[in-house]
């Protein structure tokens, strides 16, 4: 099996490089630290590809796909994990930095699915899992721009799943709530501490990997973690008022 793993340098994704590599599949590791991958790839051993890419050029986004697949095969599972997470008031914002956001969090996995989509479908099977976020469905304050490139990939991805059925390909939507990586710390200390963020359930990026091999290989539709946070799915408008509501406040900014 060949897992090509977007963003797989860091957090979730180099969880998830070492889970699929721990169960024997071929890996293909993209994302823009050359060096980073080539030690991660050495220490999991087995048979990787590894690609330097700046995906947030998106007219390029899909050029490494030929040479993974000669490398490696065809892709039988891609997962679009690559993203950035940009915290600030919507009014101070940096527009060009944002919409580069939106073109690395939703573009560029649109683009590669939209390119390894027709031969899955020619073999009757494959799988696509999109790395969303909990901001999909229940939005932050302080990430407007973040909010809406999560809702969109999410909901991109629940909307095929649905189109898929039947096809032997299956589309995974990954929600992860706070998970304990450098992007996350970075993003909590943006925030003032509050008794919300000291309750708030946090999350390991190996557990959350193994949650997702198992989404694939038993075809469920999605995975939300922490498990506590599935309250968001279920109990959409409670979950958001909450949200608003006692979210704690961005850190005072010295004047723009």
């Amino acid at each position: 099996m060949h897992v090509a793993i977007t963003g797989a340098s860091r957090g979730i994704g180099e969880a998830l490089v070492r889970e699929y590599a721990r169960a024997g599949a071929a890996v293909t590791l993209v994302a823009r630290a050359k060096d980073r991958l080539e030690q991660l790839a050495g220490e999991v051993g087995g048979k990787t590809f590894v690609v330097a890419a700046d995906l947030t050029d998106v007219e390029h986004a899909c050029d490494w796909l030929g040479p993974a697949e000669e490398a490696l095969g065809p892709i039988d599972v891609l997962v679009n994990n690559a993203g950035v997470q940009i915290i600030a008031p919507a009014a101070r914002s940096d527009t060009e930095r944002c919409e580069d956001m939106l073109r690395l969090n939703v573009h560029t996995p649109m683009r590669l699915t939209r390119a390894v989509l027709p031969a899955m479908l020619a073999r009757k099977s494959g799988a696509i899992v999109d790395i969303s976020s909990m901001a999909a469905l229940t939005p932050m304050p302080g990430m407007y721009y973040y909010n809406a490139a999560k809702a969109a990939l999410g909901n991109a991805s629940e909307g095929l799943r649905g189109e898929l059925r039947g096809t032997g390909v299956h589309v995974v939507t990954v929600y992860p709530g706070p998970v304990d990586t450098d992007m996350a710390r970075r993003g909590y200390e943006i925030y003032e501490k509050t008794w919300a963020t000291a309750v708030s359930p946090v999350g390991n990026a190996g557990e959350l990997a193994r949650l997702v091999r198992g989404a694939v290989e038993r075809r469920r539709p999605r995975v939300i973690y922490p498990r506590t946070y599935m309250v968001a799915r279920w109990f959409p408008n409670l979950s958001r008022w909450f949200t608003a509501r006692f979210s704690p406040p961005i850190r005072q900014l010295p004047p723009a």
